[in-house]
């Protein structure tokens, strides 16, 4: 993740990245292989995936969670598919968003399970299986898999960040996308570009020039805790953890400290500790973000302290033109039925 990733990824014409390009383009051929080749299994119900380009924080999840709205709006079931980054799950499971803790099911599967029901498997197959029988489902969000996923989907979405773009532009190890650009776009259906900035640039005149639809968003506070003029600590573990400092500034607050950590950091009692030292000892309200305080939950003694301290801040995905997700969902359901169609002639 782009917390975890090293800092050169995101450093345009550091020499390092262009010292392990070779090993770039190794892992690229290899992926851009399997996502050109790799066999995927049809499934009976229309299957939307939202996905990214690179590893790293580009807010998949709540653009996740919108959709699954809007699907609910149009009178359908969604069900959403997560892999469950951080939990310890041995089989297929569903999500329960009163019990299940993040080291259970990870952090962001308890996020989307308070918009439609979660799956929680690396087999995105067995968890769409689980889906339709055990919740009716009948259409499928997959939330990241776009590369490796081995179920046909119907509609590709690719979530860019528009102020950190793809880095330095390399591949991994020696840069934050995931396969070749133009391999990627190759598989999408649509782009969406969240937030202000021309990072993006390049790959939306791309997108442009072979006819996706492009949509806009951008993270907005789902609720405004008067942070207006206070100093604040603020903390977060998520992928880009300077958005979350910038949304705070732009809400007026103060930040008098800030300490990132790594995407999805399962907290220990010596971090809380820590946290709350430097915030009393500072004199500081401590802020944090809704992910982070979903994996403090469940915790004891300070892990718990700092849970019940922690202002958090909620948001939401707020697309530019109010339409855009229910015309993504749309566009879903049709390419479903194309697919369907095609399918028959087939056999």
């Amino acid at each position: 993740m782009a917390s975890e990733a090293p800092p050169f990824w995101w450093i345009k014409g550091d020499w390092r990245g262009y010292a392990m390009a070779p090993a770039g383009w190794v892992y690229g051929a290899v992926a851009g292989y399997r996502q050109d080749r790799a066999p995927r299994r049809p499934v009976e119900v229309p299957v939307l995936c939202v996905g990214n380009f690179t590893v790293g924080g580009a807010g998949k999840t709540p653009v996740a969670i919108e959709l699954a709205r809007a699907a609910g709006r149009l009178g359908r079931k969604p069900g959403i598919l997560s892999r469950g980054y951080g939990g310890n799950l041995d089989r297929p499971r569903l999500v329960d968003p009163d019990h299940d803790l993040a080291r259970h099911v990870g952090d962001e599967p308890l996020l989307l399970a308070r918009a439609a029901p979660v799956a929680v498997t690396p087999n995105r197959l067995a968890g769409a299986r689980l889906l339709m029988e055990e919740r009716q489902c009948d259409l499928l969000i997959m939330d990241d898999g776009f590369q490796s996923a081995r179920i046909a989907i119907d509609h590709a979405m690719l979530v860019v960040d528009a102020h950190h773009g793809f880095g330095n532009g390399h591949i991994i190890p020696a840069g934050p996308l995931r396969a070749p650009l133009r391999t990627q776009l190759r598989h999408a259906d649509s782009l969406l570009v969240m937030g202000e900035g021309d990072a993006a640039d390049h790959v939306v005149r791309v997108a442009a020039r072979a006819a996706l639809p492009i949509h806009r968003a951008r993270i907005i506070p789902k609720s405004s805790p008067d942070l207006s003029g206070k100093p604040c600590f603020a903390f977060a573990g998520i992928g880009v953890p300077e958005k979350f400092y910038i949304t705070l500034e732009e809400m007026g607050a103060q930040l008098a400290m800030t300490r990132s950590f790594p995407d999805h950091h399962a907290f220990t009692e010596d971090d809380a500790a820590e946290l709350l030292a430097d915030a009393h000892r500072n004199g500081l309200p401590l802020v944090t973000t809704e992910k982070d305080a979903i994996r403090l939950r469940g915790g004891k003694g300070a892990l718990q302290t700092l849970y019940d301290e922690s202002i958090v801040l909620p948001v939401d995905a707020k697309f530019d033109n109010p339409t855009a997700a229910a015309r993504i969902i749309e566009a879903t359901i049709d390419a479903y039925k194309r697919r369907r169609l095609a399918d028959g002639n087939r056999t």
